[in-house]
C-alpha cells in the first residue's frame, strides 16, 4: 500500500468487530515491521505487553476508564518505555560493539553521550523513554494499517494502576495503550475532522 494511502486510511477506530481475531503470525509481522522505527542510539528502550486473554482485558479495561474498545479488540498493546534504556545492561550496546568492528572506544563514547543526554535527571529519563516509545507507537499504527488492521491509541488511562497491576519494573513507564483489531462493520466512523496545516503550525526562523 502506498504511504499516502496508509496515512489517509488510518483512523482511530472506536468500535471493533468481536468476531474477527488477529493471529499470532500477523501480530508478529506488524511488530517486526514497526520496530524499524528510529530510536536514540538505536537503543530501542521499549517493550510491549500483549493483552489478549479475557481476564487480562477486563482488568485492563477497568484501568482504562472502562473503554469498551479494550474488550472488543482482539488484542491491546501496552507500550512500555524503559527510563534506564541507555544503561550498560541494554544488549544493544553489544550489538553496536560488533557493528563497529569491536571498537570499544567508540561504544564507550556513545554510552557516555547517552548517559549525559538522557540520564542526568528524572525528567530527562522520562522524556527519553516516552519520546522513543512514542515513535514506536506511530510506527505500529502505520504497520497495522499496511497489514489491514485497525487501531486506536489510548492515553486516558490509569498509568500507575497499570504499572502496578501488571508488575512493571521500577525503571519502566507506561507510555500508552494501542488497541488492534478490525473495525465493527455495523458502526460508522465520524467524518475525519480537519487537521491544522503547515501554515498553522510551522514557524520559520
Amino acid at each position: 500500500m502506498e504511504t499516502s494511502i496508509v496515512f489517509d486510511q488510518r483512523r482511530s477506530v472506536n468500535s471493533f468487530d468481536k468476531n474477527r481475531s488477529i493471529d499470532a503470525s500477523l501480530l508478529k509481522e506488524i511488530v517486526n515491521m514497526a520496530v524499524l522505527a528510529p530510536s536514540a542510539f538505536n537503543l530501542q528502550p521499549w517493550r510491549i505487553l500483549v493483552v489478549q486473554s479475557e481476564e487480562a482485558k477486563e482488568q485492563l479495561k477497568a484501568l482504562a476508564n472502562n473503554q469498551d474498545k479494550v474488550t472488543e479488540a482482539p488484542v491491546t498493546l501496552v507500550l512500555i518505555g524503559n527510563k534506564e534504556g541507555f544503561a550498560d545492561e541494554n544488549p544493544v550496546w553489544e550489538e553496536m560493539l560488533a557493528s563497529v568492528g569491536g571498537n570499544a572506544e567508540m561504544v564507550a563514547g556513545a554510552k557516555q553521550a547517552a548517559a549525559y543526554l538522557y540520564g542526568t535527571s528524572e525528567e530527562r529519563k522520562l522524556k527519553f523513554a516516552e519520546s522513543n516509545t512514542g515513535l514506536l507507537a506511530m510506527s505500529l499504527m502505520i504497520a497495522a494499517k499496511e497489514k489491514g488492521v485497525d487501531s486506536h491509541p489510548m492515553s486516558g488511562i490509569d498509568f500507575e494502576g497499570i504499572h502496578k497491576a501488571f508488575g512493571l519494573g521500577e525503571n519502566e513507564t507506561v507510555v500508552m495503550m494501542l488497541a488492534l483489531g478490525h473495525k465493527n462493520p455495523e458502526k460508522e466512523l465520524y467524518p475525519r475532522r480537519p487537521r491544522r496545516s503547515f501554515d498553522d503550525i510551522a514557524t520559520i526562523v
